[in-house]
């Protein structure tokens, strides 16, 4: 069975202190309007896993999903969205930024864009969270139908070299609607999976 078809609701936080303790996640990040629960949905197969609201910025809550194994798929609550009222923004703005910033447990980052319209201000702001970390960043160009070829390529290409100076950076184009992509994204949060299980298995023999 693939990684992300193995994919089951945990749980749901609101706090800081309310995250589960054990165990390595990945979580995932995006404006409201990236199609972050589609592109959840369609990576695990499964219509209904992620909520996906016809307005976005409703999930305001920190959602754990569980791929078995003490890993964790973490969906991020969407940001940028106007219409969501100042005082909930800043709230969760303060939460996505501490959450990045220390969460030990957190191994990558795959951020969602809009491949229409990649690496916005706010984009930028959750690179700036994370980068210093030292952990892996993949950004999700999302809804790559609506370009042409041409376009998906020109825009791959532009949002690569902006990456470049942030090494741990890598982008991929992504159609929840063809279900195109699915297999580069999994197989990068696969890896990060697979080093973190290294990492521990190497520091268990040294400590024996």
């Amino acid at each position: 069975m693939s990684l992300f078809r193995q994919l089951r609701f945990h749980t749901t936080v609101n706090e800081m202190r309310m995250l589960p303790y054990e165990g390595v996640e990945v979580a995932f990040a995006g404006r409201s309007n990236a199609g972050k629960s589609s592109a959840i949905n369609t990576l695990a197969d499964h219509n209904r896993l992620a909520f996906v609201s016809k307005t976005p910025g409703r999930t305001q809550h920190i959602n754990y999903f569980s791929f078995g194994e003490g890993r964790f798929l973490v969906d991020l609550p969407g940001y940028g969205y106007a219409q969501v009222p100042e005082a909930i923004r800043n709230h969760w703005e303060q939460l996505l930024g501490n959450y990045l910033a220390t969460r030990d447990n957190l191994i990558g980052l795959v951020l969602l864009m809009d491949a229409r319209h990649p690496l916005k201000p706010l984009d930028v702001r959750m690179l700036d969270w994370f980068i210093p970390t030292g952990r892996p960043v993949h950004v999700l160009l999302t809804k790559a139908d609506k370009l042409t070829r041409q376009e998906q390529a020109k825009t791959l290409a532009a949002v690569k070299a902006k990456l470049d100076t942030w090494p741990q950076c890598t982008a991929q184009l992504f159609s929840s609607l063809k279900k195109t992509g699915i297999e580069e994204a999994e197989a990068v949060v696969g890896g990060w999976f697979a080093q973190a299980h290294d990492a521990v298995s190497q520091t268990d023999d040294a400590d024996q």
